[in-house]
């Protein structure tokens, strides 16, 4: 079984944002614990608002289940000393499935191979595999380098375009579209699914496993 799990910082700052990134190495030793695969679906900036994680393994539902929802980090910000603040929330959802979304069409996708660039070592591709996809009715582009395969870059790229068409539909100005997307996507700080304390991201409680 495979799930892709998307974390993100939502509209939280810059600490939101290493939140994620350390809870994403969290869930990669984690999901090893439980003899499961983690692997990293993109390149991870040090500071990115989002990362996609792929749980492959037979228990990969129950893993991603228990981990749905808003994750709290306690510590104290790394980037602005003195700060009182010491609560910290990001969100970690099932990542949307293209074909759910009537308008992303395939035939509405202009893909354009292209060379990998950047860091990445090992796991850069050296090849023209790396792809571009442009959704052209709504403008939106997404790229994909990190896997091996051309194919599958086409597959992460077209996923990235249902995650940005999602987030654009959040941003509508219409107000019933806005009232649905907030009920789901909104950061529920009050009642988190996991917490974790310190740099070494202990945890201090879980909903189970």
């Amino acid at each position: 079984m495979e799930i892709i799990l998307h974390l993100t910082s939502g509209a939280g700052p810059l600490e939101c944002r290493w939140v994620v990134a350390e809870l994403a190495r969290a869930f990669a030793r984690e999901a090893a614990q439980k003899g499961l695969a983690c692997e990293l679906l993109e390149g991870v900036d040090e500071l990115p608002a989002s990362v996609l994680l792929r749980i492959s393994g037979a228990q990969a539902s129950a893993f991603a289940a228990q981990r749905t929802g808003t994750v709290q980090w306690i510590g104290k910000s790394r980037f602005r000393p003195g700060h009182k603040r010491q609560n910290w929330f990001v969100g970690v959802s099932l990542a949307p499935e293209p074909e759910a979304f009537a308008d992303l069409n395939e035939a509405d996708i202009e893909y354009q191979a292209m060379r990998a660039s950047g860091p990445g070592g090992q796991h850069v591709n050296k090849t023209d595999s790396a792809v571009r996809a442009l959704h052209r009715p709504s403008g939106l582009v997404a790229t994909a380098q990190e896997q091996r395969s051309q194919h599958a870059n086409r597959k992460l790229a077209r996923l990235k375009l249902a995650i940005m068409l999602e987030e654009q539909r959040g941003q509508s100005q219409n107000e019933a579209l806005r009232a649905k997307w907030q009920s789901h996507r909104e950061l529920e700080r009050g009642n988190p699914v996991r917490v974790y304390v310190g740099t070494r991201f202990e945890l201090r409680n879980r909903k189970s496993g």
